[in-house]
């Protein structure tokens, strides 16, 4: 195979995608490229201005990757990587794979931690999966405890492979319903992003439908069944005024602050992510 420029590599591989109906064919080329040559996107860019060439094996490398892609597999599964905040968070079959809305989510947990009284505030994230959530806060607020718990037996080991040595975070595999019962009544802050897919609501995009587990998203016939046992299971871990945080689907909002405000939840409130869409509800311990 002779070679070729990287800028026609790119080309080709940017059309391939689009024929296959990915989202963004060119960033998404420029990113397998980026993965076969070791490089990050911007280094990929400068190198297709140069004018630089790939030789057979890069080129036959770059062929296998985008033939996975345009078979819609996750782009974050065949680089083994998913970006998070500052994090790179590494990824695969059997866990979520984190979605850029979910990192204006975690704001709020950080800036509660950031504002509570205590010298060590403690978190708590129910149903952690890649660990992405605790992981953030954890680093974001060093002098914050931070502890997860993650049930699912295929997405603990990324949890556990993402936040380990991390010394203030603690992980378990555990149900988000029993965990963690020697912290009831001590919690500044508790945080989830729980399976909200309403179960006979099948996902439109290939890469969740075909590859995201099942038991990170769907929560029941309304979708809300672990949003009910968070709410009381948040009651009984937070201290007065504590923060609970739930990610949403854009029109459960409405739902979420009823289910809350029945349990006896304080000043709940839905926040839109920044594409202004309903994203996340927040509530204060009593």
């Amino acid at each position: 195979m002779p070679e070729t420029t990287l800028a026609s590599l790119v080309h080709a591989a940017a059309q391939r995608l689009a024929e296959a109906g990915v989202p963004d064919p060119l960033v998404d080329a420029e990113l397998l490229v980026g993965h076969v040559l070791g490089a990050r996107r911007g280094e990929v860019q400068a190198a297709i201005i140069r004018g630089d060439v790939a030789d057979d094996s890069e080129q036959e490398a770059l062929n296998a990757l985008v033939v996975r892609r345009a078979a819609r597999e996750p782009l974050q599964h065949i680089t083994g990587t998913a970006p998070f905040r500052h994090l790179e968070l590494a990824v695969g079959p059997g866990v979520f794979v984190p979605r850029p809305e979910t990192e204006t989510v975690v704001q709020f947990a950080i800036d509660a931690l950031l504002s509570a009284p205590e010298p060590d505030p403690v978190a708590v994230d129910l149903g952690t999966g890649s660990g992405a959530i605790a992981l953030a806060m954890a680093t974001e607020v060093p002098h914050a405890r931070v502890f997860a718990t993650e049930l699912s037996p295929d997405a603990y080991p990324w949890a556990r492979r993402n936040t380990e040595g991390v010394a203030n975070l603690t992980l378990v595999n555990e149900d988000l319903a029993h965990a963690f019962r020697d912290l009831d009544g001590t919690v500044s802050v508790v945080i989830s992003n729980p399976p909200y897919v309403p179960d006979a609501a099948i996902p439109r995009d290939p890469e969740v439908r075909l590859f995201d587990p099942a038991m990170a998203l769907y929560g029941g016939e309304d979708g809300l069944d672990i949003v009910r046992v968070l709410s009381v299971r948040a009651l009984e871990l937070l201290r007065p005024g504590g923060l609970l945080v739930i990610e949403h689907g854009e029109l459960q909002g409405e739902e979420i602050r009823s289910i809350l405000t029945r349990d006896g939840w304080r000043a709940a409130a839905t926040h839109r992510d920044l594409t202004l869409r309903d994203r996340a509800t927040t509530a204060l311990r009593p």
